[in-house]
């Protein structure tokens, strides 16, 4: 699981945006229009994606997602959230300059952006929200740990910059991971660990983006928070489209397990806005069935399960570097590597499968900075599963 973060540093981000609506720019972008390049005014080697709203008015204050992708890829990130930035009104920045690698690199990048952001346009800085995939979401964890007032955190594909899930933290957390992302279990804790305003969405695919309709949900998602929380007022049409959205997801939901999960986020998320009673007592009805039961704990025990595998395997690396262990690791490795690489080859789209691709993932992706053994880095070769 590939680290980025050198060091948890508060980037001084909602500082920037309180300073805007004074200063902003006479010349402001177009509305409606993706713009792949915005020069900071203070710094022009710093630049960002951006997308205004057709809706954007420099009267009133609007909600911002800032957004890091882990190549610099900033217009990827705005075309994620393009649709739904236009929907519900947020403008969307994302720097392209932020990457993974040096921690300055990405400090300085976000603040330059966050500052120029707050000059040019109008923004609500209780509606300020973060985004990042990979190594932009360690990004984009760390800025919103940073006590800025951050509403909330779309991360995909990686979670805080330590790794190590939270309990609680003051701000909304809107995850989602790939079933074959190599960063897939630390999403799930992450998930299970955090009793905060938090969902994880799971979509069949690996260490990418989201997809579209998913991205659209996460600002969904961050709309009914900023309800339940007072950041904005209440809408009843929205939340009844909402729930129905949500209700309907339920009925297509393909197991116990599935089900079981989306009831609780529904509870949490709707309690305070529309009655949820009949699926509080579903909720409760189901949660109390033997078979459910069953079946939760089977789901627990599969992720717990692959956390020890991950934990077995880099323990045997670690005895790569001993002389008296070296060479019982290796062949005990070589045969955990070509086990997991037969059930990764199955033809069909099983559990089973799915996790033996994400471990050969996590195994493979960042060796080199965690093992030095030139044998054992050739013999992973062996093994790397084709994209990402």
């Amino acid at each position: 699981m590939p680290r980025i973060l050198r060091r948890a540093s508060p980037i001084l981000v909602a500082v920037a945006l309180l300073c805007n609506a004074a200063a902003l720019f006479a010349q402001a972008p177009a509305p409606g229009k993706l713009i792949e390049r915005v020069e900071c005014a203070d710094d022009p080697a710093q630049t960002y994606a951006l997308y205004l709203p057709t809706s954007y008015d420099a009267r009133l204050p609007s909600s911002v997602i800032l957004a890091f992708h882990p190549a610099a890829r900033g217009v990827l990130m705005v075309e994620k959230f393009k649709a739904a930035a236009e929907r519900y009104g947020y403008i969307v920045a994302a720097s392209n300059n932020s990457r993974n690698g040096s921690y300055a690199v990405s400090s300085a990048a976000a603040q330059a952006m966050s500052a120029d952001v707050g000059r040019r346009f109008s923004i609500d800085p209780r509606r300020v929200y973060v985004a990042g995939m990979s190594g932009g979401a360690r990004v984009a964890m760390n800025i919103a740990l940073g006590k800025n007032n951050i509403a909330g955190v779309i991360a995909s594909s990686a979670g805080y910059p330590d790794s190590q899930p939270r309990a609680s933290v003051p701000f909304a957390v809107f995850g989602t991971a790939g079933t074959e992302d190599f960063n897939y279990i630390e999403m799930r804790l992450l998930d299970r660990k955090l009793t905060s305003p938090h969902f994880l969405a799971v979509f069949q695919g690996g260490h990418t983006l989201p997809p579209d309709q998913v991205a659209f949900d996460a600002v969904e998602w961050m709309e009914l928070q900023a309800m339940q929380s007072g950041r904005r007022g209440r809408d009843d049409a929205l939340i009844r489209s909402l729930l129905e959205k949500r209700r309907s997801g339920i009925t297509a939901a393909g197991s116990a397990v599935d089900t079981v999960y989306l009831l609780r986020a529904l509870v949490a998320d709707f309690k305070d806005l529309a009655d949820v009673s009949p699926e509080a007592t579903r909720l409760e009805q189901m949660t109390a069935q033997s078979d459910v039961k069953k079946a939760l704990k089977r789901d627990r025990d599969a992720d717990d399960a692959e956390g020890r595998m991950l934990g077995e395997i880099f323990g045997l690396e670690a005895r790569l570097g001993q002389d008296d262990t070296r060479e019982a690791s290796i062949l005990m490795l070589r045969d955990r590597l070509t086990k997991l690489s037969r059930k990764a080859a199955g033809d069909a789209d099983t559990p089973e499968r799915a996790q033996a691709r994400r471990v050969l993932r996590s195994i493979t992706a960042g060796a080199s900075g965690r093992v030095q053994d030139r044998e054992y880095l050739t013999l992973l070769e062996q093994f790397r599963l084709p994209g990402r």
